[in-house]
């Protein structure tokens, strides 16, 4: 009688499921299974496992694409050696040819499903790169009309009635005399309505700017939660963007409010909340950080990893602490800005004839020096830049001993380049007395900063997962 070596099932989990598939896996020559050939009932019990598996691999909805080459050359491997031995019964290779044919079927409709979905996500994560980039966009507006003092220009707030501006010569002097009642126009003593017209442009470009915001959001959202494209573990974070996308809104509205109320009278300079200006930049910041960074995790989604080694968790910490700073530093500017503490000490690196003042700390303020003295609050942020600077060019001096990969080294290089970028302006714009264009640039440029530092972020997250894929 004669033996030959034969399939055995074997369980492999071809889909994300709990349910193990029976497929059969062909055994190297030096298995000990022997079988003799004609055991004609052995082969039909091989031949329906894998029919079984081929059903299971065409019914599944969420393959693990990298298995299902195994679930096709299963069946061929067992119709190659059915088809060597004529003495089987040819209901059996009829049986194992169909299985074939359909696991290649399956196999093909699965990479065309792996294609779509890869597509669909990469959608997503561009949708979302166009809103974090509208975000920005809205940053830098929101800085042009602190800048041009137009903050308080539209002393109304009405989130759908006020998106039609004034058209006719009546409907500006109507809104003209509306400004008129309030702190700004007694103090500017002088406004013309041409002088008007001009800072509520920017006014009216932000609020309308933060409106096509939450329509360019909303819709995309509905539309792809409606499709069932957004994967569960996302959900929770687009609800949570379009919260603060709402409450960015109000927020606003709030510190415009503010600086309505600041001084009836007119006797000085009205201006808004310093913490409430600073709680709106906050805001703005969180709202791009977390939709920049989901943008990011649908165009490179793997688990994840700390980064190996010594040196790569070392550089992987340096760098959260550089997010953290660079965030820090951006919110001490909001005091800056909402006290004008730009204007006084124009002199760097020393701050007078000194390098401390003697008003950086005033007794009857205690700890309300660092959010209601403009010279504490210009002090803070400066050194507070100093030391993001710092910490940035030891990061990049360390990573560059870290086995990072090209795409990680690139990032790392453009968090260097602009944390240089960054402080140039912002020494510039202390020296030129606070210019609109340099300081709206410096404003940016915190953004663009904390953007470059995030995206180094992602790429160590993600490390291990990159070294050990095989070189291309």
């Amino acid at each position: 009688m004669t033996f030959v070596r034969h399939a055995v099932t074997a369980p492999f989990f071809p889909f994300e499921t709990t349910t193990p598939c029976m497929c059969i896996n062909v055994l190297p020559l030096h298995s000990t299974h022997k079988v003799c050939h004609n055991n004609t009932s052995m082969w039909k019990a091989c031949a329906v496992q894998i029919v079984r598996c081929t059903k299971q691999l065409q019914t599944s909805a969420r393959p693990s694409f990298g298995f299902v080459s195994r679930a096709v050359q299963a069946p061929r491997s067992l119709l190659s050696s059915i088809a060597a031995r004529p003495a089987i019964n040819p209901l059996v290779v009829s049986v194992a040819r169909s299985a074939s044919t359909s696991a290649a079927t399956a196999a093909s409709a699965s990479g065309t499903l792996a294609a779509e979905i890869a597509g669909s996500q990469r959608t997503i994560g561009m949708w979302l790169l166009g809103c974090s980039a509208m975000i920005y966009g809205a940053v830098v507006i929101g800085g042009i009309t602190r800048l041009t003092e137009s903050g308080l220009s539209m002393v109304k707030w009405h989130p759908i009635h006020g998106m039609k501006p004034p058209m006719t010569q009546a409907e500006w002097e109507e809104e003209f005399e509306c400004y008129k009642k309030y702190p700004e126009y007694k103090y500017s003593s002088g406004m013309t309505l041409e002088d008007f017209k001009k800072i509520f442009f920017w006014e009216y470009l932000h609020r309308m700017w933060g409106r096509t915001i939450g329509v360019v959001f909303i819709i995309p959202a509905a539309y792809f939660w409606a499709r069932g494209k957004i994967r569960p573990q996302f959900k929770p974070v687009i609800l949570t963007i379009g919260a603060l996308l709402g409450w960015q809104g109000v927020l606003g509205w709030i510190m415009v409010k503010s600086g309505l109320e600041y001084d009836p009278e007119g006797k000085h300079v009205p201006r808004v909340s310093q913490y409430k200006l600073t709680a709106h930049l906050f805001s703005a910041f969180l709202l791009y950080v977390v939709t920049f960074w989901t943008a990011m995790s649908h165009f490179w989604e793997r688990p994840a990893l700390e980064a190996a080694g010594p040196i790569g968790r070392r550089v992987k910490f340096l760098t959260h602490l550089c997010a953290g700073l660079v965030f820090i530093t951006a919110m001490s500017g909001g005091f800056v800005a909402g006290m004008d503490a730009g204007l006084i000490y124009n002199e760097f690196p020393k701050m007078g004839e000194g390098w401390i003042p003697s008003d950086v700390w005033l007794e009857d303020l205690g700890l309300k020096n660092i959010f209601e003295n403009p010279t504490t609050a210009q002090f803070d942020h400066r050194y507070l830049g100093i030391t993001t600077g710092t910490l940035v060019a030891a990061t990049y001096a360390l990573s560059r001993f870290a086995p990072l990969p090209p795409r990680a080294r690139t990032a790392a290089l453009s968090m260097l380049a602009m944390v240089g970028v960054q402080i140039t302006l912002g020494i510039s714009t202390l020296v030129y007395l606070v210019p609109t264009e340099l300081a709206a640039a410096h404003q940016a440029g915190s953004l663009a900063l904390l953007s470059c530092v995030m995206w180094f972020m992602h790429e160590q997250r993600h490390l291990r997962s990159l070294l050990k894929r095989p070189p291309l």
